[in-house]
């Protein structure tokens, strides 16, 4: 796999292309500004690009992705970076960013989401997420039905599929998830999935063994990789 490292810590920058070299990936080039990683991406193409993003340039970066993508449709985009706005990870979901990956991540942990993107699949693990304190108290509001929507939400599925799981009309689906929307200050199902599912608003357990008698909820690393595409398509239909 073809790869060029963008990061404004050029010694980080360094650090992670000779940890990645040593695992056998092509490191193409080093930049540590945008306009130099969009020459070298035009100059190189490679297969990813690796992004790395620091607090103070994380407003820009969904516009910086799409310029990639724009000039050069043939390369990915990994973002290393620490979004904990709901917001800024919407807009880099709809940026087109092949992944998005906190950068606590180890090595091994970075060069398993660059494998996934090779696969074909996208990587989203930004890390904890910051929400309003109104937002963590909301959840309380929610009636027992509407903590389940949200769960289910969380969980992907669409709304024909809760309707056949709950018994109940995709018009009365509707209707939870727009008071759910409602209660939570929310604007869409993506940024409710991201209040649930992360650690700034937690769905009780008690709800989610029952919405998922089956499902084994003890979360795992590998669990945090989740096909963003899968989950797009389902919060669509």
């Amino acid at each position: 796999m073809k790869i060029i490292i963008c990061d404004r810590q050029r010694m980080l920058a360094e650090a992670l292309a000779s940890a990645l070299d040593a695992r056998g990936y092509d490191i193409l080039a080093v930049t540590t500004t945008v306009s130099d990683a969009l020459s070298s991406v035009g100059d190189w193409v490679p297969d990813v690009c690796l992004l790395g993003l620091q607090p103070d340039h994380q407003s820009s970066g969904p516009d910086t992705v799409r310029a990639i993508l724009e000039r050069y449709p043939g390369t990915k985009v990994l973002v290393f970076a620490q979004v904990t706005d709901p917001e800024t990870l919407s807009e880099f979901m709809r940026s087109g960013v092949a992944g998005l990956t906190h950068q606590d991540q180890s090595v091994a942990q970075i060069a398993a989401a660059l494998d996934a993107i090779e696969a074909g699949r996208s990587v989203l693990d930004p890390g904890p997420l910051r929400f309003p304190a109104r937002d963590r108290s909301r959840v309380y509001e929610l009636s027992p039905r509407e903590k389940e929507i949200l769960t289910r939400i969380a969980a992907g599925q669409s709304t024909r599929q809760m309707s056949g799981e709950m018994n109940i009309t995709v018009d009365t689906v509707r209707t939870y998830v727009k008071n759910v929307l409602a209660k939570l200050g929310a604007h869409s199902r993506l940024q409710l999935a991201a209040l649930a599912s992360r650690d700034g608003l937690l769905i009780d357990q008690r709800t989610a063994a029952n919405v998922f008698p089956l499902a084994d909820k003890r979360v795992r690393p590998s669990d945090r990789m989740i096909s963003l595409e899968e989950r797009a398509r389902a919060w669509r239909r």
